[in-house]
């Protein structure tokens, strides 16, 4: 298992719930009150279907390489580590043992996958550790009180598209949704089947693929069987590259949609000019916007990994690493004891935050949803440019009782 780390030099209730956070009152793993050091640590894909999402990883480090030479945590270092878990979830669950037992991290901070994340929820539980921005979408990560994610659900960010596709400019009467069979995936398709009911509408098609999944012919003569006006596709990059050069070969027209993480420079390298008008649903700002946060990651992650692309992908990663900067400014101004509880007790503090890409980014106790809103953007020749401002997500599924 490949091992990645560095440090740079520049309540009652509660405690019953999380047995883990009971000692941590007192002296919590992670923290060396001598050499004013916070270790963390993530599970991240080096190795497995998508390796290029450690992009997301090197992002994340860049931030807190940032913070540590910029002194934004008044003194104190952050030490990162990471294993390669291959994107599979039990591999995943086992980095994170592995994290909590041999290096003995405050807080899980960043960690890569949907799924992943999901299936690392038992054990966090179970040892009372802080899960900081997991970069996943489930519906199953805003429902518990360890977990401060600062993604939307996918559920949401699908019914955003899905707005779009149904509204102008597109007015589309026949819609699908392609969605990759994992959390990630099933999690649109909640957001989807409810917006769809609330619009007493059915989709032209519903079709899971595999995250695996190289071939999309048969997905794509299904979709032009069903006369599909628009597709909303939810996987991952090379999902959508793959799919979209099927639609090619079939000779298959229409529009096409996909979350945010796919509206990367990443996406073009694997599409070529096939991504051209496709649209995608988007909570972070612009990655060319002149806002100080997001310089700092476009300056920093080429300072440290200049062979990586600037794009959302890369501020996806620096915004989650940012939220748990942001996260332990904000325990250190407190006053309060270093330790687990504090940090969460001050994270459901956080209020219309700017946070990396990300804006009005709010937690409050029983409310762990980060994002509330998003924007719709096209890829061009020359880039992607905003075509729909931040908009509210479809209140039926943003205010839907977490399961």
């Amino acid at each position: 298992m490949r091992r990645r780390t560095f440090l740079s030099s520049s309540t009652v209730a509660a405690a019953a719930a999380f047995p883990g956070l009971a000692g941590a009152q007192q002296a919590s793993p992670g923290i060396d009150m001598a050499a004013k050091t916070v270790t963390v640590g993530a599970f991240t894909p080096i190795t497995g279907p998508v390796p290029f999402y450690a992009i997301l990883t090197h992002a994340a480090e860049s931030c807190f390489k940032w913070a540590n030479e910029t002194n934004q945590l008044n003194g104190w270092k952050i030490n990162y580590v990471t294993y390669d878990d291959g994107y599979e979830p039990a591999r995943s669950v086992a980095v994170t043992r592995r994290l909590v037992e041999e290096n003995k991290i405050f807080a899980l901070a960043a960690p890569v996958g949907t799924a992943q994340s999901v299936a690392a929820i038992p054990y966090a539980k179970e040892v009372g550790l802080p899960m900081i921005g997991p970069i996943g979408g489930a519906t199953a990560l805003f429902s518990e009180r360890l977990v401060f994610p600062l993604l939307p659900d996918y559920g949401w960010s699908a019914a955003s598209n899905l707005d779009y596709a149904l509204g102008a400019p597109l007015h589309a009467k026949r819609v699908a949704l392609l969605w990759e069979n994992d959390e990630l995936g099933r999690s649109a398709k909640r957001g989807f089947d409810l917006h769809m009911g609330t619009r007493k509408l059915e989709p032209a098609e519903s079709i899971p693929f595999e995250v695996r999944n190289t071939d999309f012919t048969p997905h794509v003569r299904r979709l032009a069987n069903a006369k599909a006006e628009v597709v909303i596709l939810f996987g991952s990059n090379a999902n959508l590259a793959a799919a979209l050069k099927a639609a090619e070969r079939v000779d298959f027209q229409a529009k096409w949609m996909a979350p945010f993480f796919t509206a990367d420079p990443t996406t073009r390298k694997l599409a070529g000019n096939l991504l051209d008008g496709v649209y995608f649903s988007s909570w972070l700002m612009p990655v060319t916007a002149l806002d100080a946060e997001i310089k700092a990651y476009r300056d920093n992650v080429a300072k440290y990994y200049p062979q990586d692309p600037i794009g959302v992908f890369g501020l996806n990663g620096w915004s989650n690493g940012a939220l748990f900067v942001k996260g332990f400014q904000a325990l250190l101004a407190s006053g309060k004891p270093i330790n687990r509880q504090n940090l969460l007790d001050v994270m459901e503090t956080m209020t219309n935050a700017t946070v990396g890409g990300a804006r009005n980014v709010t937690y409050k106790a029983g409310d762990h949803r980060g994002a509330r809103q998003e924007g719709i953007i096209q890829a061009t020749a020359d880039g992607f440019r905003l075509v729909r401002d931040f908009q509210p997500y479809p209140a039926e599924v943003f205010d839907a009782k977490l399961s």
